[in-house]
C-alpha cells in the first residue's frame, strides 16, 4: 500500500520570507504560517480558538517567487510534504522538528486580489543566445524569445467559463 504525505494548509504568514543560498548556489525559503481553527463548545456555547504554527521550506525558483512575493499577514495556501529535520546544539543535544517542504504556495483570494505576473523562463546560459541543437527541441538553433503562455484550451463542452451562465446548486 503506498503512503501519502501531502499536507493542504491555509493560513497567515508569521514572519517574512527568508531568502538564502545554499554553497552551490540553490536557493531556499523558509517562513511561518498561523493556522487558526474556530468552534463553538457544544456544552458551554462559548466560541474557542486554536493556533497551529508551522514552518514552511521553499527550494529553488519556488523560494524565490515566494520572498519577492509574499510578506508577514498575507494569507497563503500551501500545498507540500512533512519533512523531520534533527540537527545537534552547540551544547550536543540532539533536537528535531516537523516542516512542510513547499510544492506549491499560493496567496489566499478570500479577503484580497492580486495581479499575477509570470516570469520567464530560464534556461543555461548559450552562447550568442541560441538553443542548442537537439531533434526533441522545437526551436533548436533559433534566438531565444520571450516565454509565452500557450493559447487557452477551449472548455470542454456543456462547460461555461462564463459565472453568469451557470446554473445555481
Amino acid at each position: 500500500m503506498a503512503q501519502d504525505n501531502t499536507v493542504h494548509i491555509v493560513g497567515n504568514l508569521t514572519r517574512e520570507p527568508e531568502l538564502r543560498f545554499t554553497p552551490n548556489g540553490q536557493a531556499t525559503a523558509t517562513f511561518g504560517v498561523a493556522v487558526n481553527r474556530t468552534w463553538t463548545d457544544r456544552q458551554s456555547q462559548e466560541r474557542r480558538e486554536s493556533t497551529s504554527f508551522f514552518d514552511v521550506v521553499a527550494w529553488g525558483s519556488l523560494a524565490e517567487n515566494a520572498a519577492s512575493s509574499l510578506s508577514r499577514g498575507m494569507r497563503v495556501v500551501v500545498i507540500g510534504r512533512l519533512d523531520q529535520r534533527s540537527w545537534e546544539t552547540q551544547e550536543g543535544e540532539r533536537r528535531s522538528k516537523i516542516e512542510i517542504t513547499a510544492d506549491e504556495i499560493a496567496p489566499s483570494l478570500r479577503w484580497c486580489s492580486v495581479k499575477v505576473t509570470k516570469n520567464e523562463r530560464r534556461s543555461p546560459e548559450v552562447p550568442n543566445g541560441e538553443v542548442p541543437a537537439s531533434a526533441d527541441h522545437p526551436h533548436a538553433g533559433a534566438e531565444h524569445a520571450p516565454y509565452r503562455s500557450p493559447a487557452p484550451e477551449p472548455a470542454p463542452v456543456g462547460y461555461s467559463t462564463s459565472h453568469e451562465e451557470e446554473e445555481p446548486f
